[in-house]
């Protein structure tokens, strides 16, 4: 991971005008997917998400594990379950996307590729069960040179 990366990927949840500022010094290239996809209020926009992903609401709720009905109501929007949902699939999405050659790609493996280490599972329907923790850990495995 490049330098800048690193430092980007430090920069704590809430915090957002340095984080924006820092992006855009740097260009989008190399910066974590969730960072691009934070307001300036710290919470995950969704409107930028669809963006990036190109996506819409319904099938982004699906791919979260939420109800489509939360990604419509700007009260559901900043809860906390929807904002951690949110954070856990943009992190892993993004963490892929550097190996899977980009960000459509990574989705791709996040919604379809089972992981056999991990019970034959995809990462979304780990993420949707409340087990990204697993997901993140099995990527640092990888990254450190394990096998899957």
């Amino acid at each position: 991971m490049p330098n800048d990366a690193k430092k980007t990927a430090a920069i704590p949840a809430r915090t957002r005008g340095g984080a924006r500022a820092q992006a855009a010094a740097m260009g989008q290239q190399g910066v974590p997917l969730v960072v691009r996809s934070i307001d300036r209020s710290g919470l995950i926009a969704i409107d930028r998400v669809l963006r990036l992903l190109g996506m819409s609401k319904v099938q982004l709720a699906e791919t979260a594990g939420l109800k489509p009905e939360t990604l419509y109501k700007s009260a559901r929007l900043r809860a906390d379950k929807t904002q951690s949902r949110m954070r856990e699939m943009l992190e892993i999405v993004g963490r892929v996307s550097q190996w899977a050659g980009g960000e459509n790609q990574a989705l791709a493996w996040y919604r379809a590729q089972p992981i056999a280490a991990l019970g034959g599972r995809t990462a979304e329907a780990l993420v949707k069960s409340g087990r990204a923790s697993e997901v993140r850990d099995y990527l640092d495995h990888i990254a450190m040179g394990g096998f899957a």
